[in-house]
C-alpha cells in the first residue's frame, strides 16, 4: 500500500487557494493524499476528502466533535505524515494526533501568521501565545512563512523537533505576470476602464483586519489632485456596504470600483498601475506577491508580512496603519510619477522571484523529505532549525 498523508485546515477553500501544487507533488511521489476540512468542495490531486466541521472560533463547542472526528480518522488510516494549517486546524489536529505520534506519525504545522506578533493586541498574546507554545511539543515540524514568526519561535524556544522558514505559499509567476502595453489596453477595454486612468488595486475580504477605510479616507484627502485615479477593490465581506457608504459620504464613490468577489485577479492586476494594501495584520500576503509578480509598485501598511515584501523606497512605500495623511501622500506620489511607478515595479518583479511557487515547492520538498524517509522511532528530543 502507498504511504498516506493527511492535510487539515479549517475550510477546504484554503487548499484550493494555496496548496494544490503540494497535493499534486505528493501524488507524483506515489502517496495517497487525504484532506480534512469544513466544506463540500471537491479538490484535485486528492484521493479522499473528509468534511469535518472545524470552526474558526476557539469558543465553538462543535470543535470538540471535530477533534474527536480527527482523532478517529488519524487512527483509522495510519498516516505517515499529517500536515495541518490555519489556527484551529493546527490546534485540533495536533491534539487529535497525540497517540498517533507515539506510533510514528509525524505532525507538521504551517503557521500562516501567528496571531501574537509585534504590535498585536495584548489579548492575542494572553490567549494565542500560550496555546501555540504548549502545542509545540506535539509538533514534529513548525513551518513559518515570514522572518518575524521564525525568529519569534526560535527566541521563545518553542519545543518543536524542527523549526523552518519557507518563502510563503508561493506565487505562480506564469499566471501572474506583467502585461505589455497592447495587452494592458485590451484588458482595460474589456473591463471598461480608460487608457488614461491610473488604476490602484486591492484584493481583500471586507473585514476589520483588512482596514479598507484607511484607503477610502486617504483617497478623499487627495481627490482634488487625482482626477484620473481609480481604486479597484476586489472582494466581498461583512463590511462591504459600510465601506460603500463611507465612500459616498466622503464624495469618492466615483473614484472607487467595488468589484465584488473575483476569480480573475490574474487578468485584473496586469492592467493596473500600482497596488495598495491596508491590513492591520498579515503573515505573508498572497495579494502583494501577485501584484509584485505583475510588476507593480505597492503602497502598504506596516505589519510583518507587508514589511517583509515591500521595502520602503525600493519597490513601494510602507506607512503606519493608522496614518491617513501618509497613506494619501504616498498614493499621490505614485499617481503623479510614471517613472517612479516603473522603477519600483521593476524592483517588485525582481524581488518576487524568491517567492515563486517553484522555489517554495523546492523548499517544502526539502522539509517533507526529512519525514518521508526518517526512522519512525527517531527521538523526539532533537531540535533543528532551518532558514530556507
Amino acid at each position: 500500500m502507498p504511504p498516506k498523508i493527511l492535510f487539515v485546515a479549517t475550510v477546504d477553500t484554503h487548499f484550493r487557494a494555496f496548496h494544490l501544487p503540494v497535493l499534486e507533488w505528493f501524488k507524483t511521489q506515489g502517496w495517497e493524499v487525504h484532506v480534512a476540512a469544513k466544506g463540500e468542495h471537491q479538490l484535485p490531486f486528492t484521493d479522499k476528502k473528509f468534511n469535518i466541521a472545524i470552526e474558526r472560533s476557539p469558543l465553538r463547542s462543535r470543535n470538540l466533535k471535530a477533534c474527536r472526528q480527527l482523532k478517529a480518522l488519524i487512527a483509522q488510516h495510519n498516516y505517515q505524515i499529517v500536515h495541518c494549517h490555519t489556527p484551529m486546524g493546527g490546534v485540533l489536529t495536533r491534539l487529535a494526533a497525540r497517540s498517533a505520534r507515539k506510533n510514528g506519525t509525524r505532525v507538521l504545522y504551517t503557521a500562516h501568521g501567528f496571531h501574537f506578533c509585534k504590535g498585536a493586541p495584548l489579548l492575542n498574546w494572553l490567549f494565542y501565545y500560550p496555546v501555540e507554545k504548549a502545542l509545540a511539543h506535539l509538533t514534529d515540524c513548525l513551518i513559518t512563512i515570514n522572518e518575524e514568526d521564525y525568529r519569534l519561535a526560535a527566541a521563545r524556544e518553542f519545543k518543536v523537533k524542527r523549526l523552518v522558514r519557507v518563502h510563503g505559499v508561493g506565487v505562480d509567476n506564469q499566471r501572474y505576470a506583467p502585461a505589455g502595453q497592447q495587452e494592458k489596453a485590451r484588458l482595460r477595454h474589456n473591463f471598461n476602464f480608460g487608457k488614461q486612468e491610473i488604476l490602484f488595486f486591492y484584493a481583500a475580504e471586507f473585514n476589520g483586519n483588512k482596514n479598507h477605510q484607511l484607503l477610502i479616507h486617504a483617497l478623499a484627502r487627495i481627490k482634488g489632485q487625482t482626477p484620473t485615479l481609480k481604486l479597484l477593490l476586489a472582494g466581498d465581506g461583512p463590511l462591504l456596504e459600510e465601506c460603500r457608504s463611507l465612500a459616498t459620504t466622503l464624495g469618492v464613490q466615483q473614484k472607487i470600483a467595488f468589484l465584488g468577489y473575483r476569480n480573475d485577479i490574474d487578468r485584473l492586476l496586469p492592467m493596473c498601475d500600482a497596488a495598495a494594501a491596508s491590513s492591520l495584520r498579515e503573515g505573508l500576503p498572497v495579494n502583494i506577491l501577485e501584484a509584485m509578480a505583475c510588476g507593480l509598485p505597492i503602497v502598504a501598511t506596516a505589519n510583518r508580512g507587508h514589511s517583509e515584501l515591500v521595502r520602503d523606497g525600493r519597490n513601494g512605500f510602507v506607512v503606519p496603519a493608522d496614518d491617513v495623511s501618509q497613506m494619501a501622500s504616498r498614493l499621490l506620489q505614485l499617481y503623479q510619477s510614471g517613472e517612479l511607478r516603473k522603477r519600483m515595479g521593476a524592483m517588485s518583479l525582481h524581488d518576487v522571484a524568491a517567492y515563486s511557487i517553484t522555489q517554495v515547492l523546492q523548499e517544502l520538498e526539502h522539509v517533507y523529505s526529512k519525514f518521508m524517509t526518517e526512522d519512525s522511532h527517531e527521538t523526539q528530543s532533537q531540535y533543528h532549525r532551518a532558514y530556507l
